[in-house]
């Protein structure tokens, strides 16, 4: 529908300058029969709005002002030109309309970039609430900055309403320039069925977030910069461990001070918005600090693993990351590999390519820490998915297609599997949280 909208106005504005260039007319009747173009533009965008595709969210907020703004223009250039009875130049009337089509084409973008996705259908039986804070770790400077300030880590709570017993905790850490929202439809899900969500950002590694001044922190350009370069034949395996122990250093650090300071129940030290703070400590009331599961995306996973090494964390969940933070040492060009037994229940989930290359070198004997870890764990499920990409294991193909494409999917049916993988999220959790049923997971989905 966004591309038939798009069609319409972009034909509309052809033919009124097809109209104005095959007969000659005044500047007065031009400007009279443009404010009719433009208010037949504004009313055509809201008939279709009552269409599915079209709406008035931020997907088309930015050609609404466009066409309220061209509106305006319009009725104040009728009037300032009602006696101009000068011929309208041809030059004009093309500038005019090129600069009508360039306004409407960029104001109309986010509407093909991203869909009106409005989340999964829940299956448990709780309504979720919402509420955000920022947890400021006043152990760390913030090495980012130059200021003295500490390190800050926002979190957002996702709950169930209507109860008041103690329930489990599931803390998520996102990708590489990922948000808080990455997987929104499995915090939901969760919630939904009785556990509080916690998902925290990482400053810096996150696409953007807010500190507690309210300023936007974007992605730290080195780390931009270093995860592009990696992945480059010019690049060794002392640079690639140097580079990804730095990252992982920190993600360990916001992972641990978000589990401690939960924990704790200290909100003193964080910074909540007045009217989050009863929210807030509601949810805190209601965790049930002896049950704690750790997931993550891609180096979110990663972090999520090596945290769940603590005495604890009962249960960790991997979105296809490759466990980076087990990467202990570097001889030459051999990575050195935590072989210590791992004894949080575990559950690794891949998508097609990534289960292939982690098989491939279990047959060629190369070192791979995803295996080296599940071999060496006490409870340990792999899985994955088949024509999956990476970023399939988040909401964002649902969200934005396009922009996922271009980080890396693959030919799956995006809601069938997120809903296949919440599910076994779920499953998994209130096995090994809540001690209900059993767990099994199939060779592939």
């Amino acid at each position: 529908m966004t591309i038939l909208l798009f069609s319409i106005l972009v034909l509309l504005e052809t033919g009124f300058m097809i109209f104005g260039l095959t007969r000659t007319t005044t500047v007065k009747k031009w400007t009279s029969k443009r404010l009719i173009v433009i208010a037949g533009e504004l009313i055509l965008f809201f008939i279709m709005a009552a269409l599915p595709g079209i709406d008035t969210s931020f997907r088309f907020i930015g050609l609404i002002a466009v066409l309220l703004v061209r509106l305006a223009a319009a009725v104040i250039f009728m009037l300032a030109n009602h006696k101009n009875t000068k011929t309208k130049k041809k030059a004009a009337i093309v500038l005019g309309t090129l600069l009508s089509i360039s306004l409407i084409g960029t104001s109309i973008l986010p509407a093909f970039l991203f869909t009106d996705y409005e989340g999964r259908v829940l299956t448990g039986p709780y309504n979720v609430l919402q509420s955000n804070a920022i947890m400021i770790d006043t152990g760390r400077i913030e090495e980012f900055e130059n200021d003295g300030s500490y390190r800050e880590v926002p979190v957002y709570f996702f709950y169930p309403e209507g109860t008041d017993d103690k329930i489990p905790l599931v803390i998520f850490s996102h990708g590489a320039f990922g948000y808080y929202q990455s997987n929104a439809s499995m915090y939901m899900e969760l919630a939904s069925h009785g556990y509080v969500v916690a998902s925290i950002e990482h400053p810096y590694h996150s696409i953007f977030t807010h500190d507690s001044t309210g300023k936007t922190i974007v992605a730290d350009r080195k780390f931009l910069n270093d995860s592009m370069t990696i992945g480059s034949s010019d690049v060794s395996e002392a640079e690639v461990f140097e580079i990804t122990s730095e990252w992982m250093k920190l993600r360990l650090a916001d992972m641990n001070f978000a589990i401690d300071s939960i924990k704790e129940g200290n909100i003193n030290n964080w910074y909540i918005d007045k009217d989050q703070k009863e929210e807030i400590t509601k949810v805190i009331n209601l965790i049930d600090t002896a049950k704690i599961g750790l997931i993550g995306h891609s180096m979110g996973g990663a972090a999520a693993v090596t945290c769940g090494r603590r005495d604890d964390i009962s249960a960790v969940v991997d979105l296809d990351g490759t466990m980076l933070g087990e990467n202990i040492g570097i001889n030459g060009d051999e990575i050195l590999i935590n072989e210590e037994p791992y004894h949080t229940p575990l559950l690794n989930l891949q998508n097609q390519k990534h289960h292939y290359q982690a098989a491939e070198a279990e047959r060629s004997g190369e070192v791979f820490s995803n295996n080296v870890i599940i071999k060496n764990a006490d409870t340990a499920y792999c899985t994955y998915f088949i024509n999956s990409g990476h970023m399939d294991f988040t909401d964002l193909p649902l969200f934005s297609p396009v922009l996922a494409g271009n980080l890396g999917t693959g030919s799956v049916d995006n809601g069938e599997m997120i809903d296949t993988l919440n599910a076994l999220v779920l499953d998994f959790l209130d096995c090994y949280l809540k001690g209900e049923g059993s767990f099994a997971v199939n060779e592939y989905y």
